[in-house]
């Protein structure tokens, strides 16, 4: 018989799910302390140039979402970040390390332009998904590459991604310079796409298109598999201590393979949504870092999908108004680049930060003993 005034046990699931919160609540505040001392910093660095650091960020705050165009041009940069940033955190969930977004990001946009451009007859309704699942196909099959090299050979994905990338990069230059070229054209890139291989606009009068709706959508599927799905499970423990998940009979490596193969879909859609909805071609560099800047993003939303798409769209409307930061105000866009990788530094660094506050309290506690 439980006692009187005792509070009732929780079950476990209830225990389980309370945990979850708190730690996600833990994770976001950290996120979140580290983009604000980022970005105090940044304001002592503008102070330091002889510029007034609120002046500056208002003109930031201005061109990042001061009116409606600003607005979807921040969401718009905010596509390919949040799409290769879920894949990169989906792979380090499970603890693997894909730093290859920016190759397979190039290779999906290769391979979904070469598709718009073979079937032009094809009405939208059909070319599109083809064109996106083509993409997905093989910035999955590229990522694959360092997956079975990891499985087979347990070479590092890190390295294997990192290669991956420089061979994407000149493959694709080589199609655009030769084979794929644009006839009528000198430059690095092939021939206009079919109209209906363009992704539909969702805000008139801007650039904005659908590809904000599959953002969104792979941020909620991935938050939904990673959470509710036995693979989803699967990647979160392999990902927390391999040597359980091995020896609770779990097939490690094929689960960080998987991983690693959806990661690289969603940067091949990521290049899709950028050669069918931005560029309507495939150009030589479609892509200025979003693999890169991807891992940031992905770190900054603690790895949880619905985080990095905040993260992602946070991050776009950094890069869209240091533009007009830098024309108003004087201060170089380039202070935007240092505060985005101070938040990686700060986010890497709050162990350290932990273990100087257990030492103080340690110290603190001896004292009055």
């Amino acid at each position: 018989m439980r006692e009187a005034g005792a509070k009732p046990a929780r079950p476990l699931g209830a225990e389980r799910k309370l945990k979850i919160s708190k730690g996600l609540r833990a994770d976001f505040l950290s996120s979140f302390i580290a983009f604000a001392l980022a970005l105090v910093i940044g304001a002592a660095i503008i102070a330091a140039m002889g510029k007034d650091p609120l002046k500056a960020y208002a003109a930031l705050l201005d061109g990042a979402v001061g009116n409606r165009n600003s607005l979807a041009e921040t969401f718009l940069r905010a596509i390919p970040l949040s799409l290769a940033g879920i894949g990169v955190a989906i792979a380090f969930r499970a603890g693997a390390f894909n730093v290859g977004a920016e190759g397979q990001l190039f290779i999906g946009a290769m391979a979904s332009a070469w598709v718009g451009l073979s079937f032009p007859s094809l009405p939208p309704i059909l070319l599109l998904p083809l064109m996106g699942l083509t993409a997905m196909v093989a910035g999955g099959l590229w990522a694959g590459i360092a997956g079975a090299l990891k499985a087979w050979m347990n070479a590092s994905e890190m390295i294997n991604t990192i290669m991956l990338n420089y061979i994407a990069v000149f493959l694709v230059s080589f199609l655009v310079h030769g084979p794929l070229q644009d006839p009528s054209s000198p430059l690095g890139q092939t021939a206009r796409l079919p109209r209906a291989a363009y992704l539909p606009i969702m805000l008139p009068g801007t650039r904005l298109h659908g590809g904000l709706v599959l953002a969104v959508a792979a941020a909620l599927l991935a938050s939904l598999f990673l959470w509710r799905s036995a693979w989803g499970f699967r990647i979160r423990v392999v990902g927390k201590n391999t040597f359980a998940a091995q020896a609770s009979g779990m097939r490690v490596n094929g689960v960080m393979v998987s991983a690693l193969v959806v990661s690289g879909m969603l940067a091949g859609l990521a290049g899709f949504c950028e050669a069918a909805g931005v560029q309507h071609r495939m150009i030589e560099n479609i892509s200025p870092g979003y693999g890169y800047t991807a891992i940031v993003v992905a770190l900054l939303g603690q790895t949880n999908p619905i985080g990095v798409f905040a993260a992602a769209v946070l991050f776009a409307a950094l890069q869209i108004g240091a533009s007009t930061m830098e024309s108003a105000v004087g201060v170089p866009s380039s202070v935007i680049t240092v505060i985005q990788y101070l938040v990686v530094l700060l986010l890497i660094g709050r162990g350290a930060f932990d273990l100087i506050r257990g030492k103080v309290m340690a110290l603190s506690r001896r004292e009055k003993g």
